[in-house]
């Protein structure tokens, strides 16, 4: 069993309570161009951040790198809520969980975060599904992502 992250508590009323624990978090790194004019982290770099985290999220699960040659999943929704500016000076990271698991799909919470404070900066709800890229169809998932999620988040 992967231990529960610990993550100070979010003290914005507005920000929902995670559907589950977070059991990994990937710090990220930003970057000078990723700030607009007003000094606040440009709402496309988020998702960008969001990627990375999901990359890193399925290599823990898995236990291995991403095979792109092998069986695969694409995104199918993404539905994103800003809380909170992000910040040059802040530290950043990304807490990931997967939340359900279907026959095809799967729907992983995301949230960006400053790790010290616990301020939430967006809360993001994507739903993935298996994806045959030989055939463009989505097949059941294959049966080692779906245990690998289920062991990672039990």
């Amino acid at each position: 069993m992967n231990p529960i992250i610990a993550i100070p508590p979010c003290g914005n009323e507005k920000v929902p309570q995670p559907k589950c624990p977070f059991r990994h978090l990937t710090e990220v790194q930003t970057r000078f161009n990723d700030f607009d004019m007003l000094g606040h982290l440009n709402n496309s770099v988020y998702l960008q951040f969001m990627d990375l985290a999901k990359v890193r999220y399925f290599e823990a699960a898995l236990g291995h790198p991403l095979d792109m040659h092998g069986p695969g999943v694409v995104v199918v929704n993404i539905n994103v809520s800003f809380f909170s500016p992000a910040y040059i000076s802040e530290k950043l990271a990304v807490a990931t969980a997967c939340v359900k698991i279907s026959q095809r799909s799967f729907i992983l919470e995301q949230r960006v975060l400053n790790p010290e404070s616990g301020d939430v900066k967006c809360v993001a709800t994507t739903v993935m599904a298996s994806f045959d890229m030989a055939t463009a169809t989505s097949p059941e998932l294959d049966p080692e992502w779906t245990e690998a999620l289920r062991r990672f988040e039990s």
